[in-house]
């Protein structure tokens, strides 16, 4: 499990916070609390700090996240160096937050790398790496078409499901109603895997979560749109 605390070699105290001028800190964010980020816990050396937020969607900007403020209070205060991301989504899946995260670093000189696309920099022997600006713009606005379909294509569903007479409420004795369980981020993740023709173990064994979970979700799906899960996602 990757830490999310600051790193031994840099205590939380702030008077020892001050004695490092310039950092290398790496970031990364998961949308539930379930998830981990254990495919990136072997990489823990050679920085200065790890930060990591749990349970945190891409949707929410930046700058309002635990770490992603301690991120920002390092650049306002001149000690970030360099800012580590295993992806882009890490920073967010809304283009216009993360294309004014990434400008914003550039303002402060503060080096951007990603992980993901080969250890792609902003900034490469201090000149602005030609290709970032191209490459990052795309996946941002990849990650955001993405989570725009996902979210349309549960919305279709749920219609064509309520237009054959199913209804969304409240059960009985239920805590949740349908609704809310298929909207939140963790069932959107099942989701896109079980349109993408990924099986019940493989989903389990990629998000970490239950057999049983996977398996209400893919019902749903089938009640939604008459056993078509491609349609949803």
């Amino acid at each position: 499990m990757v830490p999310s605390h600051w790193n031994p070699r840099l205590h939380q105290n702030n008077s020892e916070l001050r004695l490092i001028t310039l950092m290398k800190v790496k970031y990364q964010r998961t949308s539930t609390m379930e998830q981990h980020g254990e495919r990136f816990g072997m990489d823990v050396d050679g920085y200065d700090l790890i930060l990591f937020d749990r349970g945190i969607s891409g949707t929410k900007p930046f700058r309002e996240r635990t770490n992603g403020m301690k991120i920002i209070t390092l650049v306002e205060d001149g000690r970030l160096k360099e800012l580590v991301v295993p992806e882009l989504r890490d920073i967010g899946r809304n283009t216009y937050d993360t294309i004014s995260v990434l400008d914003y670093m550039e303002k402060h000189n503060v080096i951007v790398t990603i992980q993901s696309l080969g250890n792609l920099q902003s900034i490469i022997d201090g000149k602005k790496n030609p290709l970032w600006t191209l490459i990052s713009s795309i996946m941002s606005s990849l990650y955001q078409m993405e989570l725009e379909n996902l979210k349309l294509r549960t919305h279709m569903g749920r219609q064509s499901y309520l237009m054959r007479g199913g209804k969304l409420g409240r059960k009985m004795g239920s805590n949740e109603n349908v609704t809310t369980f298929m909207n939140k981020p963790k069932t959107q993740e099942i989701v896109s895997l079980l349109n993408r023709g990924k099986s019940v173990r493989d989903v389990c064994g990629r998000l970490g979560v239950s057999p049983n979970l996977v398996t209400k979700v893919r019902r749903i799906l089938r009640e939604w749109n008459d056993g078509d899960v491609t349609m949803v996602g």
